[in-house]
């Protein structure tokens, strides 16, 4: 049995006797963890909405160095042809093509989960840190909401809300999300609904102020969902806002183009309390690779994509949110 099956059968199980969890799964579901509070984790903390396990009291350290090492635009440009060409070719519409970035930095990931101020933060220690802006699904008495996020600009840019909310290229990716993640919800719940449509967020990070774009969109899970919560969420897995659509080849396309390890980056994080859910798309993501610090960070491909344009969307990615 694929240890996806024994996660996912463990979750069903905890799910239907109430019992809380917390779960960890990267963006192909090769390695999923589950953490429960009758074993003592002292290597994930996290600071979500709703739930949070965070580690003792630390000095708050200061971000005083921060430089980058992208892949090259040439080196960027072969990933992003060989999407292109799968586009045009019919094999999918919609592309998540995400690039590593070496970062150079006075801080341990530890540090930076202290320093940073985001939604979602989660700390897989001397693995990963991530301070993601991006909601998986959250589950509250059985209503399920999703929200998406597709669209990113600079916030200092002359009229950014209304260029962004324009642009005809962002509009059509964001539509393309939206009925993906709407799909993807009507796989396990009914009366699947956008409650809202494109709204706009403020991100401050250690670089600039960003606009980003989201929506929210709703059902409801049949009753019995706590002792099915595993299949829920395996079931709309990768998530759609960073992988593409169709799925199936989007991701082989994904392994093609990127040519390198995802792992957690993209995956999700979440917590269960016996009843309700809140979880977190992966993203915003530095991950220690033996002492070098990579920041994994992309965007979304179609057929209007331009490739200078969604290689400096990769670069503006490349942050970290102060408070």
């Amino acid at each position: 049995m694929k240890k996806a099956e024994i996660i996912q059968g463990e979750m069903n199980r905890r799910g239907s006797r109430g019992i809380p969890f917390a779960f960890l799964i990267d963006f192909e579901a090769k390695y999923p963890q589950i953490f429960t509070s009758e074993k003592t984790e002292e290597n994930i903390f996290w600071q979500t909405p709703l739930f949070n396990k965070l580690p003792e009291n630390e000095k708050t350290p200061k971000l005083e160095r921060w430089s980058t090492q992208p892949v090259s635009f040439e080196t960027y440009k072969k990933g992003f042809d060989l999407v292109q060409h799968h586009i045009h070719n019919g094999d999918t519409y919609l592309l998540n093509y995400t690039r590593p970035t070496q970062v150079d930095c006075n801080l341990s990931i530890e540090e930076i989960f202290h320093i940073s101020s985001a939604p979602y933060k989660v700390l897989l220690k001397n693995r990963f840190v991530c301070f993601s802006p991006e909601s998986f699904v959250k589950i509250n008495k059985g209503k399920i909401s999703s929200f998406p996020m597709k669209g990113t600009i600079d916030a200092e840019t002359e009229n950014a809300e209304g260029l962004i909310l324009a642009d005809s290229k962002e509009l059509a990716e964001h539509n393309t999300i939206v009925d993906l993640i709407r799909n993807d919800l009507s796989l396990v719940a009914e009366n699947v609904t956008v409650e809202k449509f494109r709204y706009l967020e403020r991100i401050k990070t250690n670089q600039k102020d960003l606009w980003q774009v989201s929506s929210e969109i709703t059902g409801f899970l049949p009753e019995d969902y706590p002792e099915k919560i595993g299949d829920i969420i395996f079931q709309m897995l990768p998530p759609g806002s960073v992988s593409g659509a169709p799925k199936p080849k989007t991701v082989e396309i994904i392994r093609s183009a990127e040519n390198y390890e995802r792992g957690y980056y993209t995956g999700i994080f979440g917590v269960f309390d016996g009843t309700n859910l809140d979880s977190c798309v992966l993203i915003r993501f530095i991950e220690n690779q033996k002492g070098q610090l990579i920041y994994k960070s992309g965007g979304g491909i179609t057929f209007m994509s331009d490739a200078q344009t969604e290689y400096e969307e990769l670069l503006k990615k490349v942050y970290v949110p102060v408070g």
